[in-house]
């Protein structure tokens, strides 16, 4: 009879510490997972977000020939160029005037959203002509170039290209500089300057055997004193190594 009540009696059965283990594991690994994407979404809408830029203001120090450029990660245009090391060439980008690089505060201006162009394109690269820009105005330009010319903002005078100089839909902006040679400037003219986010061009030398190139806004022209002695020392204060 005790026997018949106990088998009548409801029934417990034990669980498969193996498959509680698999269940564990599971529930474990999704879990997992689950934080995973929840991560990897915000770094990719980051990503998406920054759309190529970075806010990250840590130091690289790029060599070129003799020189070493020290800038931070958030001024180098393009992302597979923020590292230490050797290179051809170096890109930047900097709002002038207050020579900063890309922040949530200057986002705007980087996406080119503001009211005004406010961004200067800079390039590092080993030096190719004996000359820079000024140095070639009377070698070269002077001979290329329409005269009298017309004048320009901020003292400057705009020459027109001669139709056979190679330079089309260009004028060549110079102003004098007591003791020095003249501030020379290409820029862009007619609707491939009001395209363009930064239609003026200018070269230096400096370090050793260094050409820096910028480009700026045809704006900045009336200003070109203090844009050219902005840049210029900005370029300086990047070079550790060289002359």
């Amino acid at each position: 009879m005790k026997q018949a009540a106990a088998t009548e009696g409801p029934q417990l059965s034990v669980v498969d510490s193996t498959l509680m283990k698999r269940v564990f594991y599971a529930f474990a690994t999704l879990a997992l997972l689950s934080v995973a994407i929840s991560l990897g979404a915000k770094w990719f809408g980051r990503s998406i977000a920054m759309a190529g830029y970075t806010d990250d203001t840590t130091i690289h120090k790029v060599v070129i020939g003799n020189n070493i450029i020290a800038v931070p990660a958030n001024v180098i245009r393009f992302a597979q160029a923020r590292r230490d090391g050797i290179a051809s060439r170096l890109d930047l980008y900097l709002r002038y005037p207050e020579m900063d690089g890309y922040s949530e505060a200057a986002r705007n201006d980087f996406n080119h959203t503001g009211p005004s162009k406010d961004i200067v394109f800079l390039s590092f690269e080993p030096q190719m002509m004996s000359r820079d820009m000024s140095g070639r105005f009377a070698p070269i330009y002077s001979a290329l170039i329409a005269k009298p010319g017309t004048p320009g903002p901020g003292g400057t005078t705009l020459y027109a290209f001669s139709e056979k100089s190679g330079y089309l839909n260009e004028v060549l902006a110079v102003a004098n500089r007591p003791g020095k040679d003249p501030f020379v400037a290409r820029c862009l003219s007619g609707p491939s300057a009001d395209e363009s986010l930064a239609p003026c061009e200018r070269d230096i030398l400096v370090g050793d055997n260094l050409s820096f190139t910028y480009r700026f806004p045809r704006e900045f022209l009336g200003d070109w004193q203090a844009l050219d002695a902005t840049i210029s020392g900005e370029a300086a204060r990047m070079l550790k190594t060289g002359r």
